[in-house]
């Protein structure tokens, strides 16, 4: 079994660790996880720094094919939008030419460290202010 764990986060992201064969690439992974934006922000989960991490290891042994763990978190433990985010993760990963990049995934909430303004992206600020954030 292969197994590929990369932490990443806005402040310092590693880089991507080469390619593995047949399991797709965490910058595969993370490009497609762009698509996966906050409903209450219009911004993407990358960008906001809600994607901590991604694990990607292949499941091929059951059948199933590359299986994709998230560890994310949200802006607010109480917030009511988890359904949303979770099923447009599915979608981004799961979905697109020739079964998408995973035949399934796993997201693991997580609230430690805390989710801050800090972990948002440059592209992220970038993306706030046009819409007339403060950051």
């Amino acid at each position: 079994m292969t197994e590929e764990t990369v932490q990443r986060g806005a402040a310092g992201m590693p880089e991507a660790p080469a390619d593995t064969g047949d399991l797709p690439s965490i910058d595969d992974l993370e490009e497609a996880m762009r698509d996966v934006v906050d409903p209450e922000l219009g911004i993407n989960v990358v960008d906001l720094g809600l994607l901590y991490g991604i694990d990607v290891h292949d499941g091929s042994d059951d059948g199933t094919g590359p299986v994709v763990t998230l560890d994310m978190t949200l802006t607010s433990a109480a917030c009511p939008l988890t359904d949303v985010i979770e099923d447009q993760a599915r979608a981004a990963l799961t979905q697109g030419p020739g079964g998408g990049l995973a035949k399934d995934v796993r997201i693991n909430w997580v609230w430690m460290p805390p989710w801050g303004p800090d972990k948002i992206t440059d592209d992220g600020r970038e993306q706030l202010r046009a819409l007339g954030f403060t950051v």
